[in-house]
């Protein structure tokens, strides 16, 4: 048989119960209704609910069918009008539980639940009453240490070794005592933390006070609940600021109802665990802004010491300071103010009473599922929270919420030394701000010298730009007198000493005169431009007979030598200064230019030789 989607509604009078069932037979169907029961069947669909209330048949009743929808619509007529059902919106609870088929049940429920009932009139404490630790104590727990929702699980982890390791970070769960679970993450918590990293958030939290502004749905909810309240303090008035999805509803309709048999220990740990997975996944809420992402299932089981390390806590400030200290170890953003607002949403959530709990529980559930190894949890954890939450009563979260508030956690209950680190850093600060405002201060004392240093450099640098025209007006007039001198030096002809060598290759004599430039530059002059085409030629072709100083003697094979290293560091000079004809002397000369390193030829005639 299939279990349709359904939902109920009610006014003063009436109970409406919704029923969807696409393609069923509405001319074959049976409904039944006495007490707090409710019975529907239409093939192949079938319901069987347990009412918060009681209603009653007197003629009142009324159904109709949606063909078009497939809805069936029934309304009952309640049997003390004006009652207010609760728990209308917990659809697990309202599905009747399964039934032991063996003639006589093991546990008599009926007698347990009204033991139950009975403990939760009393005033609530919620600090257990703890004993000291003894060592042989832990040696006499069984080998299988208990875990899970209640503490009702063991031996789940040696079936699921490959996956151990993804979910939690406690090895061998099953044989680690409590007591080593938490000294053990105590350790690892210890070893995690980072002073550098949590000195960073603190300083640069310009990102953390932006998520800080985010307000979540149960934020506008707790307000619309308070002024609510000030207005009337009708408890049912509550469950209409929470709405479930039709997502979240079909989540509901999956789980199996069933009853958790808890002593008072149990009990306590089942609160205190849930304290401590609110505050993960109010946590993963902040920081993510209402989104999910790959990294939700991961912060939620890491902050929660109770999903990753499997600890019983036995007081709201343990839950306080484990949650705490795992905000500042592991998660991106690792700022004490986190940590507060987490406090603050889950006592909204508390005080908003179970059906914002379910609704929280709900959506970590299916968190889980989409990750692969964490489905584990929902196993452990989550799926009995979700069955167990709906048939809580809201006074005792309300007192829950309250106990929250009321425990106070400071950085020094953390244990990391936060305030000492804080203060150093701080000093640090100051330090470094006072040494920059000095800086500033000394650059400031400065303005007058540096404006004359400046200013000296401006004079200095005009003065050497003056320098520097006049400098190069100077080489510019030198250039031009040079340029001037040049050429008309270029037309003087020196004699020095040379080596004069006739036609025929013959040393002649080392003797020449030395003309002095005032008395020779008309002569020169004259010279230079009276040499005629021919002898020019003539010369050339006796310098490229190749004359050859076949027995040159050593001193002037040396001075050649030194003479053509000379020439190649001497700019080019033409042809016509280099040759000029003496019109004085009755031979024609190869007179000496400027130049003082050029070898000179003596091309002379027998008349001169006598």
């Amino acid at each position: 048989m299939i279990t349709p989607a359904f939902e109920l509604t009610q006014d003063p009078d009436f109970l409406t119960v919704i029923i969807k069932v696409p393609y069923a037979r509405a001319s074959e169907f049976d409904v039944y209704f006495e007490g707090e029961d409710f019975k529907f069947y239409a093939k192949p669909y079938f319901l069987r609910l347990t009412l918060p209330g009681r209603i009653v048949e007197d003629g009142r009743e009324k159904a109709s069918y949606n063909t078009d929808k497939g809805i069936f619509t029934i309304r009952l007529p309640k049997e003390i009008p004006g009652q207010h059902f609760e728990g209308l919106d917990m659809l697990t609870s309202l599905l009747a539980p399964k039934k032991s088929r063996s003639a006589k049940p093991l546990v008599e429920e009926i007698a347990a639940s009204a033991e139950l009932s009975e403990e939760e009139e009393e005033e609530f404490d919620w600090e257990i009453e703890q004993t000291p630790y003894q060592e042989g104590a832990e040696n006499a727990l069984p080998l299988q240490s208990p875990y899970g929702f209640g503490n009702l699980r063991s031996g789940v982890f040696q079936r699921l070794q490959d996956e151990l390791s993804d979910v939690i970070d406690i090895k061998d769960p099953d044989q680690t005592p409590t007591g080593e679970r938490r000294r053990k993450r105590l350790e690892a918590e210890a070893a995690k933390f980072d002073p550098d990293h949590y000195l960073a958030d603190f300083f640069e939290d310009e990102g953390i006070q932006h998520l800080l502004k985010y307000k979540p749905w149960w934020v506008d909810a707790h307000k619309k609940m308070t002024a609510l309240q000030g207005e009337s303090h009708q408890e049912h008035d509550t469950p209409k600021f929470v709405v479930f999805s039709e997502e979240e509803k079909e989540q509901l309709r999956k789980f199996t109802n069933k009853s958790y048999l808890l002593d008072k220990r149990s009990r306590h740990h089942v609160y205190l665990s849930l304290i401590d997975i609110l505050l993960a996944y109010c946590y993963e809420i902040c920081v993510n802004e209402g989104d999910k992402n790959v990294e939700s299932s991961w912060n939620i089981r890491k902050l929660s010491a109770t999903l990753c390390w499997l600890e019983s806590f036995t007081s709201i400030h343990d839950v306080l300071v484990s949650f705490g200290r795992r905000v500042l170890c592991y998660p991106l953003y690792r700022h004490f103010g986190l940590v507060t607002r987490a406090f603050s949403d889950t006592g909204m959530i508390l005080q908003l009473g179970k059906a914002a709990v379910l609704k929280c529980l709900l959506d970590i559930h299916k968190i889980f599922m989409e990750n692969d190894p964490s489905y584990i949890l929902n196993d452990l954890f989550i799926t009995d929270y979700c069955i167990w939450i709906q048939k809580t009563k809201s006074k005792k979260l309300a007192a829950l919420s309250e106990s929250l508030q009321k425990t106070m956690l400071t950085k020094s209950h953390l244990g990391f030394e936060l305030e000492e680190l804080e203060a150093a850093a701080l000093l640090v600060q100051e330090e470094e701000s006072m040494l920059r405002a000095a800086g500033t201060v000394s650059k400031q004392q400065l303005p007058s010298s540096e404006s004359e240093t400046s200013d000296s450099e401006e004079s200095s640098t005009t003065s050497s730009s003056e320098t520097e025209g006049s400098d190069s007006d100077e080489r510019e007039s030198s250039t031009s007198e040079d340029g001037k001198m040049n050429s008309s030096q270029g037309t003087l002809q020196e004699e020095r000493t040379a080596p004069l060598i006739d036609c025929n290759g013959l040393r002649q004599g080392t003797n020449t005169s030395m003309l002095e430039v005032s008395d020779e530059k008309s002569k020169v002059s004259l010279q230079s431009s009276s040499v005629p085409g021919k002898l020019i030629e003539e010369l050339e072709k006796q310098m490229h007979t190749a004359i050859r100083l076949s027995e040159q003697p050593e001193g002037l094979a040396t001075a050649s030598c030194l003479l053509q290293e000379q020439e190649q560091e001497e700019h080019h000079v033409s042809e016509p200064d280099r040759f000029s004809k003496d019109t004085t002397g009755k031979g024609n000369f190869l007179e000496v230019s400027s130049k003082t390193n050029h070898l000179l030829f003596l091309c002379s005639t027998n008349e001169d030789e006598d």
